[in-house]
């Protein structure tokens, strides 16, 4: 998760505050994206394979939301 955070903090080039808090229910304590054996097995490989590259992707979708939100806004309160 803290590699993610900083990737986004990067791309997004803004300070965020993260709040920390004990894990849930539920909550994994280890995740490893290793996408070796998918890979050897499948064939495939990712169309992005840098999380900067994919941090990037997803905050320009979120950001393309927002605006597409805040347009329906918009268009409802003149409405």
């Amino acid at each position: 998760m803290l590699e993610t955070i900083e990737a986004v903090r990067r791309v997004s080039e803004r300070n965020f505050a993260v709040q920390y808090a004990p894990r849930r229910p539920g909550d994994i304590m280890t995740m490893i994206a290793d996408t070796s054996r998918i890979r050897s097995v499948l064939d495939w490989t990712p169309q992005y394979d840098d999380l900067e590259t994919i941090a990037a992707h997803a905050l320009a979708w979120e950001e393309k939301l927002f605006r597409e939100r805040q347009g329906d806004l918009q268009h409802a309160a003149s409405a």
